[in-house]
């Protein structure tokens, strides 16, 4: 047990120091022995626990996941408005938005058109966030927050949105201008669930 442990430890290790390489250098640009030099370690090290950087890539995507799901999920009940606009804002705040570097993230996504594999994790990151959602909306329907009939309708229009604001924010420069527009992303979505008009 030990033994897992260790791998599990080492192997995090790895993907982390792939991660701060990719932001540095570009996803493309990275590679098993940039990461064994960051590491201070000899590529071979590297290559036992990732034989090659499609498996480090994978393994990146994988930490993604666990990075926007423990930023995003469903602590408590959402039983009141208050806490629906707070999983609204956590979607549009900073904290979201620099969870994950946006041109590893990017670089990441463009693997998914010439990659199965890629591509099915990527669903599975966006259908577990989406099924997240599902949850919230839920419970605030449940509790007559809010009226929604076609909860996955709405988590895909909500998360459309989400997706859409990310990819333009990143090329916004400025901080206010990034926050107004923001902002008006937010406000969309919180029609979108009948909280404004």
């Amino acid at each position: 047990m030990g033994r897992k442990s260790l791998k599990d430890t080492r192997q995090k290790e790895i993907v982390k120091a792939f991660y701060d390489v990719a932001k540095k250098v570009g996803i493309e640009n990275a590679s098993i022995a940039k990461v064994a030099n960051v590491l201070g370690v000899n590529p071979s090290l590297v290559m036992h626990y990732f034989k090659t950087k499609d498996d480090l890539l994978q393994a990146l995507v994988d930490f993604n996941l666990e990075k926007y799901l423990a930023i995003y999920s469903v602590k408590d009940k959402v039983d009141t408005k208050e806490k629906l606009v707070q999983i609204i804002e956590n979607l549009f705040s900073r904290k979201w938005h620099r969870l994950f570097d946006d041109g590893v993230y990017y670089s990441c996504y463009s693997f998914i058109y010439r990659n199965r594999r890629f591509k099915n994790e990527f669903k599975e990151l966006h259908d577990s966030l989406h099924k997240n959602f599902v949850v919230a909306l839920t419970q605030a329907t449940e509790n007559g927050v809010i009226n929604i009939t076609d909860f996955e309708k709405t988590t895909k229009l909500v998360f459309s949105v989400v997706d859409g604001a990310y990819y333009y924010l990143g090329m916004v420069d400025d901080d206010k201008e990034m926050g107004k527009i923001s902002e008006w992303y937010k406000e969309h979505v919180l029609s979108i669930l009948g909280i404004i008009n």
